[in-house]
């Protein structure tokens, strides 16, 4: 007769469900202080989306496949826990071909301003727009540099967070960012179509959003990729973006962390219980806090597991960005060498070195928008590529770097969730593969697909994510790359501040489970906030192991 492996229970301070980079950062907090912690991982390695993998079998390259670039995670952090991170700066900020003309494009480089001002020339702007373009910036660093001290902080209110704006000199940034429609300062401070999408890109980056929704998603989404350092410098990690996490993993394991992969949470409980099955067998653990580093939607379903019909629904928040769609989709390439440009004004060392965008000037931005949501693929599609290895060669071997070889990450914006369905899901793959290199080509003297390198088994070396790849290869919900739509970094004046859950922005309706990751408040991209602020709750509530 069979039966079944026997289950076990243990019991700890601290139990984290979810393996990313957030949940590391909270283990390796709350061990360093002196707490019994438990980490729960689905897949076979931590790190979540933030790893780097051989995305080419018998291909030596690792790839960050999907998150790339680091901008957000605080020096702080990284000192805390005394992580051996490398991050490199790039010198251009951007690439951006005149989709009317491929031979011109306007190329920002961080290191020359003449040359960024004849670029502008170049492509037709006005005589002011240099000008304007960079005063706009200016007043956005005025902002993020008062604000970004707070993002490890408990939470502002919106008054407070505006008077440390005022204070800082930025009234007017704070105006134009926090309380209208971030289209119309665009629209208003900047003329040329090509530059105005130049700057709406970074309010769209995952974001299904018009310019002047009301809502003000696509503002909450620039401010945030504007807030890093303070700065917005968005930069490179050196041996790709496992490295990160893989810090992340060794200062929670050397703080005493236990970490379990492979391992499968099927019921988060009251009273802080934990039930899971690892290694064949039933598990159940009872922890003093529950973390949760998974998307809010997903600890609903752990919360609301196996209860009878006529159980109340247990809701983790009421906030309805929570349910937003993701917008975009992701493929990697690895090429033989970098493309020739139709813009021979600008070596593709050059053009590759930042961020190059295709086909998102402002009209076709807005016009992709309307096409995604009246149900069809954008044509031309958006997207912006990055170069990985011309900044940082060691993510492939000494073989492939001799032989000239590039990796492209290609972000293809306006493409929502809702195009894409588990019974269409490898046709659109393949449709919105095909978008992507269309929109490529455009601006290429040479079509990419020619110099896709081939693996041992003489398949291309590219591979595309759909939304829904993402949500099943790594746990988010419609593929939405922040688990959810993002919060604006402080509170309203009168949102309740009366416990550190709340002050920390980790609050769920059960106050022994926080969240820890990117559906926290002040949590998204790599930034480890979302698993600091959660573990700086707990430490504020518990100030001593076992109290």
């Amino acid at each position: 007769m069979r039966t079944n492996p026997k289950s076990s229970t243990s019991a700890f301070d601290a139990i984290i469900v979810g393996g990313g980079h957030n949940g590391l950062a909270a283990a390796a907090y709350l061990s360093k202080a002196g707490r019994k912690v438990l980490l729960l991982e689905k897949l076979e390695h931590p790190g979540g989306a933030a790893v780097s993998a051989q995305a080419f079998d018998g291909v030596d390259a690792r790839l960050s496949r999907y998150s790339y670039l680091v901008s957000l995670l605080p020096q702080q952090i990284v000192d805390d826990l005394g992580l051996q991170i490398r991050l490199a700066r790039r010198r251009y900020s951007s690439y951006t071909p005149d989709p009317k003309n491929g031979s011109r494009a306007l190329l920002i480089d961080n290191e020359d301003a003449a040359a960024t001002a004849a670029s502008f020339a170049a492509v037709g702007t006005p005589d002011d727009e240099f000008r304007a373009f960079t005063e706009f910036y200016a007043g956005c660093r005025q902002l993020t540099e008062a604000l970004w001290p707070t993002m490890t902080a408990p939470l502002r209110t919106r008054s407070e967070a505006r008077a440390l704006a005022v204070l800082a000199g930025a009234a007017d940034a704070w105006e134009a960012v926090i309380e209208q429609p971030i289209g119309k300062v665009i629209a208003d401070q900047l003329q040329h179509d090509l530059l105005r999408g130049v700057v709406l890109t970074d309010a769209l980056i995952g974001t299904f959003a018009r310019a002047d929704d009301e809502d003000l998603q696509q503002n909450i989404c620039f401010l945030y990729h504007l807030i890093g350092g303070g700065t917005g410098d968005w930069d490179v990690p050196i041996g790709g973006m496992g490295a990160v996490s893989g810090e992340l993993e060794r200062a929670a394991r050397e703080a005493g962390t236990t970490i379990r992969t492979s391992t499968d949470v099927t019921a988060v409980r009251p009273g802080g219980v934990v039930e899971y099955r690892y290694d064949g067998a039933d598990h159940t653990a009872t922890g003093q806090w529950v973390l949760a580093n998974v998307a809010p939607v997903v600890l609903d379903r752990l919360r609301n597991s196996g209860a009878p019909a006529d159980s109340p629904v247990r809701r983790t928040t009421q906030n309805p960005n929570h349910l937003r769609e993701g917008a975009q989709v992701k493929v990697n390439l690895l090429l033989r060498r970098l493309p020739r440009l139709l813009d021979e004004t600008v070596s593709p060392e050059a053009a590759f070195g930042g961020t190059f965008h295709i086909n998102e000037a402002w009209s076709q931005l807005d016009a992709a928008y309307l096409s995604a949501a009246a149900g069809t693929v954008p044509d031309p599609l958006p997207c912006e590529i990055y170069c990985h290895s011309l900044t940082d060669p060691s993510i492939l071997s000494p073989e492939l770097q001799a032989s000239g070889a590039h990796t492209l990450t290609v972000f293809g914006l306006h493409v929502p969730d809702r195009l894409i369905t588990a019974d269409n899901n490898e046709e659109r793959r393949a449709e919105l593969q095909s978008a992507v290199l269309k929109s490529l080509n455009s601006v290429l003297a040479e079509p990419v697909e020619e110099l896709l390198l081939t693996g041992p088994d003489g398949r291309p070396c590219i591979e595309t994510k759909t939304t829904l790849d993402i949500e099943r290869a790594v746990g988010m919900p419609r593929g939405n790359i922040f688990h959810g739509g993002l919060d604006w970094p402080f509170v309203e004046d009168d949102a309740p501040l009366d416990t550190p859950a709340l002050r920390w922005g980790v609050a769920t309706d059960d106050p022994r489970i926080l969240l820890c990751g990117s559906g926290a408040r002040r949590g998204g991209a790599v930034s480890a906030i979302g698993g600091h602020n959660a573990a700086m709750a707990v430490l504020e509530s518990d100030p001593a192991p076992g109290s």
